[in-house]
């Protein structure tokens, strides 16, 4: 069997209020989340640009990571990593690492504020 295009389906991100959390990560994306309601639980929904080929995740109620050990999850900022730190703090999620540098571009350690770890990633300008 060929490798698959994307390794990863899709994130879930556990939270204890389903709104609170779609309010911090609303502030951090810099968008208005959606709810969808159509399965068992409510789940609010990262964006893309193509829902039927792009890769995202959504925020389910669930238990939360303590204090960032468990996977963390990396999500694409919408600007600049010092802005969006600075919108991570406003949100009330707690930023834990400056900008590391990698080929792709650069990403920043955070908790949200549910103590889940994530990453958030700049790509390198075109």
């Amino acid at each position: 069997m060929p490798n698959p295009q994307h390794q990863v389906v899709w994130a879930e991100i556990p939270v204890s209020d389903i709104e609170a959390a779609r309010a911090f990560y609303s502030a951090v994306m810099k968008t208005d989340l959606t709810v969808d309601t159509s399965g068992p639980n409510p789940m609010v929904m990262f964006p893309t640009s193509d829902p039927e080929q792009g890769v995202a995740g959504h925020l389910y109620p669930g238990k939360p990571s303590q204090d960032g050990i468990g996977p963390t999850v990396h999500l694409l900022t919408p600007d600049d990593l010092e802005t969006t730190a600075d919108r991570v703090v406003e949100a009330g999620g707690k930023v834990l690492s400056p900008a590391i540098d990698i080929p792709a571009g650069s990403f920043i350690y955070t908790l949200d504020p549910d103590g889940n770890s994530v990453g958030w990633f700049h790509p390198k300008a075109a």
